[in-house]
């Protein structure tokens, strides 16, 4: 561990590489969304071929985030990461240059698969660059950015594609070629590469790091995957143009970014599972106040609301999976943030069938998820005591 011995430097210039790379990946992922269009138009595809790239990057990424941290504990996190962000890199600059659909497809594929290797090992990363006592702060902070990734990416790449959409590529490129110099890839600090050679998937194999794998999957079916329920009530009930939809939904988002950090403090605070147990109670509230919500503004309040709510969770919940397994510590967060994509990937083909029912269904399901999340937090009270 380094964190005795880095606590003394300014947390800042050490983990300020760690945040924008945080920022990066979900970025360079969400910023086809606003898009779709322009590269349609741009490589004579339809605007379905194109969306398929979002499939082409979540896929790999999802599927590869089972063995990329403990790859990384094996070889080396620096080195891993460089790669990664060099990969990243050249696979965006494939995506700017692509001649057709399916060359874009291929660099989409390939940014997914590069990102594996970047996000959950930065994550872990945190826990070697700053001392314990503040590690819930940090971790609360790499969330947030992480969020603004996801919110910034559409309105950002949206303003690019007014000039080329190749260009959000090309700065994506640039900015991963900036963060793969040597004194930028982790933060300045990180274990000798190969220190840790012994880490295995096996390790990974008891009931702790299933927990938490049960937990990201409850936490993303029942209150952060389900605002494409919202986009769809804001459709259907209230006849909402797409603006309004988004902005409906981007509350949950808003709420992340503004208390992502105040989160963390408080997971310093007062402690790990409590923190996520508060806020997963808080966000099972919520998501049963969007069953009575009676508007589109109320809608999104609570929405909103259940945005700031989920922070504390994923605040005690991010910091558990980087301190609890120091064996391999960048294998338990990538296998972590693998189940967390598949509760993404699960939500559709359970909340749609029952929104065509009745379209408040879903959000009582979601609540039920939630509240099973709220149970399954009690166990790690016994472990941290």
């Amino acid at each position: 561990m380094l964190g005795g011995a880095l606590a003394f430097r300014p947390v800042r210039r050490i983990t300020l590489p760690l945040y924008v790379g945080g920022f990066l990946g979900p970025f360079g992922g969400a910023m086809l969304v606003a898009l779709i269009p322009n590269v349609a138009a741009g490589l004579d595809a339809s605007f379905a071929q194109v969306a398929a790239a979002i499939t082409a990057y979540m896929v790999p990424f999802a599927l590869l985030q089972l063995v990329s941290g403990t790859l990384a504990e094996r070889l080396g996190p620096r080195r891993v990461v460089r790669g990664g962000y060099v990969a990243f890199g050249l696979a965006a600059l494939g995506c700017a240059f692509a001649p057709d659909i399916w060359g874009f497809l291929a660099a989409r594929a390939a940014m997914g698969a590069s990102n594996a290797f970047l996000s959950p090992i930065l994550l872990a990363a945190l826990s070697e660059v700053v001392a314990p006592d503040v590690l819930g702060r940090t971790v609360g902070t790499f969330a947030a950015a992480q969020t603004a990734g996801l919110m910034l990416a559409p309105i950002l790449g949206g303003l690019l594609g007014e000039v080329s959409w190749r260009l959000a590529f090309v700065l994506v490129a640039v900015v991963s070629v900036v963060l793969a110099l040597p004194r930028q890839t982790l933060g300045a600090a990180e274990r000798q590469a190969g220190s840790n050679g012994r880490a295995s998937l096996r390790s990974l194999l008891n009931r702790w790091i299933a927990l938490l794998a049960t937990q990201a999957v409850l936490g993303y079916l029942g209150f952060t995957a389900i605002g494409f329920v919202l986009v769809l009530v804001g459709a259907e009930e209230f006849d909402l143009g797409s603006g309004a939809r988004g902005l409906l939904i981007a509350g949950y988002g808003i709420g992340g970014i503004l208390l992502g950090r105040f989160a963390g403090t408080v997971v310093d605070s007062a402690g790990r599972p409590a923190t996520a147990l508060a806020g997963t109670v808080a966000c099972t509230a919520g998501v049963l106040g969007l069953v009575v919500a009676p508007s589109p503004w109320s809608l999104g309040l609570v929405f909103f609301g259940v945005g700031c709510a989920s922070a504390f969770v994923w605040a005690g919940l991010n910091t558990i999976a980087v301190e609890s397994f120091p064996g391999n510590r960048a294998g338990a967060t990538s296998a972590y943030s693998a189940f967390k994509f598949a509760g993404v990937a699960i939500a559709p083909l359970v909340y749609v069938p029952l929104f065509e029912v009745d379209t408040r269904l879903p959000f009582l399901l979601a609540a039920g998820f939630s509240a099973l999340l709220a149970v399954s937090v009690v166990p790690w009270f016994g472990r941290y005591r």
